[in-house]
Parts: structure tokens; sequence; C-alpha cells
């Protein structure tokens, strides 16, 4: 198993060793003392599963007094997945990091606490699950616009598919008052 820090060295792309033959595959997808070596967290909460159609984008999200980090994977479909960092005085605040996430290339991304998250379905559909670090509580979860200038994800679509939330969801610049230092 390999744990690949991205250019947000944060944020970090686990390959696994995956184990194919004739009947088909095996591969570990979490392994608490591994990834405590590699110094991810040892224990996650909450479990989800999301089920997406092709042009579907599924955030920015983030809570802001309980961050969640956030192991993902996508077990049928791809999609190109992004983490932006919205810690007040990071050195990478406001950055981004994208990988693709297939069920064929078996890639995990681990997204840290203080990061808004979201995701892109590039193939006819996406089943994409991941584990939390804390649970999920909606009167503290903040959405980030996303295709916020500031930021400048490059996303793979110029029109996806949005929640009404989404679609309205502020800029950077706009929530920075709400952001935890």
């Amino acid at each position: 198993m390999k744990f690949l820090p991205l250019a947000i060295p944060e944020v970090v792309l686990v390959e696994s060793d995956v184990f194919k033959d004739d009947r088909g595959f095996f591969l570990e997808t979490y392994q608490k003392r591994k990834y405590g070596e590699a110094g991810l967290p040892e224990e996650f909460v909450q479990d989800n599963h999301s089920f997406s159609i092709r042009g579907t984008l599924r955030g920015m999200h983030s809570q802001v007094r309980n961050p969640q980090g956030k192991l993902l994977r996508v077990v049928a479909g791809e999609i190109f997945d992004v983490a932006v960092d919205i810690r007040p005085g990071s050195a990478t605040f406001g950055k981004w990091v994208g990988e693709v996430l297939s069920a064929e290339n078996f890639r995990q991304l681990y997204v840290p606490p203080g990061f808004a998250h979201g995701f892109y379905v590039m193939s006819e559909s996406a089943h994409v699950l991941y584990k939390c670090t804390t649970f999920y509580e909606k009167d503290d979860e903040i959405a980030l616009l996303w295709n916020d200038p500031q930021i400048g994800i490059a996303w793979p679509t110029e029109t996806p598919l949005l929640s009404s939330r989404d679609q309205a969801a502020p800029r950077l610049a706009e929530i920075m008052h709400r952001l935890v230092p």
C-alpha cells in the first residue's frame, strides 16, 4: 500500500495493493495500523454512500466547528475528486488539489479536516463510499461555490448538474468570517 502526499501534503492519495487473478480481485480498503503508521486517522465514525449520474457535481462542502476528515473511494464509475484548503492561516489556504478516482484504479483520497470537498461524475454513474472522522452536523455545514474564480478549480466541465444549494453557494471571500482560525 502506498500513501502519496499531493501538492497540498495533508491531502493523501492512497494506492492499495490489488491482487487480481482469473476469479477477480482482492484488496484491503482500510487497515487501521497501516493508515495510522502513514499519519492518517485511525478512527472513523461514519460511513456514507453516494450515487450520482454523469455530469453531477457534488460540493464544495465542509463543516466549520466540527470539521470532517474523509477517506473516499469509488466502487463503480469514475469521478474527479477535489479538496480545497479553507484553513485560515494555512500556507496553502485557497489552493486546491484534484485526482481521478475510479472503480478501475482502486485509488482512495484522504481529505483532512479543514478542507472543502467535492467531486464531479465523469462516467455514466458513480457510487462513492467515504468514511468520516466526525459526525455530519447539518447546522455546521458550509458550501463553497464550485467555480469560485479566486480558487480556480480546473473541473472537467463548465455545465455540471448541481443542487439548488450548490448553485447558490457563496464564494470563499464571502464565507471567510465563518471559518474558524
